[in-house]
């Protein structure tokens, strides 16, 4: 089998918030309201990537 052929079940992917099956219009959300929901997460500081402590500002 080589990567371009997709495996039955493989297409059905789902919500990263609810479970729920992705819309094609609000992937890879289901709904314009989890699409939100995910947006608001990111500006409160919900989700964060961490730095490393060893990184230090070039102050010139």
């Amino acid at each position: 089998m080589d990567d371009q052929t997709k495996k039955p079940g493989s297409s059905l992917k789902t919500c990263p918030i609810c479970g729920k099956p992705q819309s094609q219009a609000t992937r890879p959300f289901c709904s314009s309201r989890c699409r939100d929901v995910d947006l608001n997460r990111w500006l409160k500081g919900t989700y964060v990537i961490p730095g490393r402590d060893d990184e230090v500002d070039d102050i010139e």
